[in-house]
C-alpha cells in the first residue's frame, strides 16, 4: 500500500496544507537533525506533544511528555498509531517535526475517550532524543 505524505516546510506551510488534501498525512520540518535516522526496527526515544486540530488550527492539549520522561517505542511495530510510525519514520536525532494526523492514521470513528473525540485529527510536535538498534 503507498501512502502519500506532505512535506511542508515552515515558511511555506499555510499553501502547503491548503495543497493537501485532509486525508493525507502532513509533515512540517520544524528542525531538521544531524545524528542517527529512525529507521524501522530501531527502539526510539521521543518527547512529544498532542493537541487537536480542528479547522486548521491546533485546539485542546491532550497529553504531553515534556512534563515527564520521554516515550520509548519501536518504530514500526505497531506500538504507536499509523500517523506516528509513518511521520516519524526518516527524522534524524535532534529533528523536531509537526505531524498533521487525519482521523484514519490516528484514532478513527472510535477516538480514544475522554481524551480524544471519534474522527479527531490530531496535531503531534515530536522531538527525537535517540535511536537505538
Amino acid at each position: 500500500m503507498i501512502h502519500i505524505v506532505c512535506r511542508c516546510v515552515p515558511l511555506v506551510l499555510a499553501a502547503c496544507l491548503a495543497a493537501c488534501t485532509s486525508s493525507r498525512l502532513k509533515i512540517v520540518e520544524v528542525k531538521v537533525g544531524t545524528g542517527e535516522e529512525a529507521v524501522n526496527g530501531a527502539k526510539l526515544t521521543m518527547h512529544y506533544t498532542g493537541w487537536l486540530y480542528e479547522n486548521g488550527r491546533k485546539g485542546r492539549q491532550f497529553d504531553s511528555s515534556r512534563a515527564g520522561s520521554p516515550f520509548d517505542f519501536k518504530l514500526g511495530a505497531g506500538e504507536v498509531i499509523e500517523g506516528w510510525d509513518e511521520g516519524i519514520r526518516g527524522m534524524k536525532v535532534g529533528g523536531v517535526r509537526e505531524l498533521i494526523i487525519p482521523p484514519e492514521k490516528a484514532y478513527g470513528a472510535r477516538g480514544a475517550p475522554p481524551d480524544i473525540p471519534p474522527n479527531a485529527t490530531l496535531l503531534f510536535e515530536v522531538e527525537l532524543l535517540q535511536v537505538a538498534k
